[in-house]
């Protein structure tokens, strides 16, 4: 890489961020996450600005080479890559995930397209199909859902286009019909997220959960991580409701509202993302709660989550970062180049609790 090229993707991390930092380390290929105690650390990395980077080449696990794949090699700086985002951008988690493609693109110099699809399935199919349409030879996505990728999938194998999920997986064979997926270990961040309700509630009483939202793998996973811990370590922590929350703050808030009626002694609640958190904290101050009555564990790692914790009203946050700008980037610029890459690229995510939420606030997006 030329030393410009350096200096101009420091800059536009730089300026991305912030300042912000995020606790994140990285593993590749299949390792799976730490506890939080932080005795020892990962040998991979993070940059300044919290993106999450290391060498996609070096995964323990499945690998993937475009021999195997089907295609040409190419340089990457000459293709032109397509990302579709899923999700409406008033999440902070996608907010922070389109700018971190955004300036990686940027930094690299590479040519971008962008689609949102709004929250809308059929929406994403059209949009990624329009994509290569215009153009892409390589394409980054955010699955909405798990399924029901088939007509891409045909329409980008006939034109040997290489695919890298990022956030959620998609249910397709690695290396035949897309290269590689980059993400959390969502099976891990639910026993996180277990681990921190039996503390915050000393193991017993009654937890709600919050669903993310149905069709993923993300919520399937965030899910069984959660339960599977409970049911081995508190069997006097019971789960006693159920309900989805869609991922957003407002549906968040009004099953909140119905779970107090129908739960008044409700002792935590497990929302599988941090909207969803914020919600139920809006619903607890309507009826009157006092911050601690009721127990709150989140997944994300957003700013407002955080201040919840510093404010009293979330007792702890599981980061999952999705600043995938830089991995995304350096796993097609290798696997271009004809190097292996990994199927599975799994990043190790921090936590927040009061010990270190005042602190560490700057570091969540």
């Amino acid at each position: 890489m030329k030393p410009t090229a350096l200096v101009r993707r420091t800059t536009a991390r730089t300026l991305l961020a912030a300042g912000l930092m995020s606790s994140l380390a990285l593993a590749t290929g299949c390792t799976k996450s730490e506890d939080d105690s932080g005795s020892k650390p990962s040998a991979s990395k993070q940059d300044d600005a919290g993106q999450v980077v290391a060498s996609p080449g070096t995964a323990s696990g499945p690998t993937c080479t475009i021999d195997a794949y089907g295609g040409q090699k190419t340089d990457l700086r000459t293709a032109t890559v397509g990302f579709s985002q899923s999700e409406k951008e008033a999440n902070p988690f996608r907010i922070a995930e389109t700018a971190s493609i955004r300036a990686e693109a940027k930094a690299e110099g590479v040519k971008l397209l962008t689609a949102n699809a709004q929250s809308q399935f059929s929406k994403q199919i059209s949009d990624v199909q329009d994509l290569i349409a215009k153009g892409a030879d390589l394409l980054v996505i955010a699955p909405l859902n798990s399924d029901g990728w088939e007509p891409v999938l045909r329409t980008a194998a006939a034109r040997h286009i290489p695919i890298v999920t990022i956030d959620r997986k998609i249910n397709a064979t690695a290396c035949k019909d897309y290269v590689s997926f980059i993400g959390s270990d969502f099976v891990e961040q639910g026993k996180r997220a277990a681990d921190r309700m039996i503390e915050a509630t000393g193991g017993k009483g009654e937890v709600a959960v919050l669903l993310g939202a149905a069709g993923n793998n993300v919520t399937t996973e965030r899910t069984k991580g959660f339960e599977d811990r409970i049911k081995e370590k508190a069997p006097g922590l019971r789960i006693v409701f159920r309900q989805t929350g869609e991922f957003a703050r407002e549906k968040g808030q009004s099953v909140t509202e119905n779970l107090i009626q129908s739960k008044p002694g409700i002792t935590g609640i497990y929302a599988e993302n941090d909207e969803m958190g914020l919600g139920a904290v809006n619903a607890l101050k309507g009826a009157g709660k006092k911050p601690g009555d009721v127990k709150i564990v989140t997944i994300d790692g957003t700013r407002n989550a955080v201040q919840g914790i510093v404010d009293g009203w979330i007792s702890a946050v599981i980061e999952s970062n999705p600043r995938f700008g830089p991995l995304a980037f350096r796993t097609l610029d290798t696997f271009t180049k004809g190097e292996k890459v990994g199927q599975d690229i799994v990043i190790k995510d921090s936590a927040y609790d009061k010990g270190n939420a005042q602190t560490d606030l700057g570091k969540a997006y």
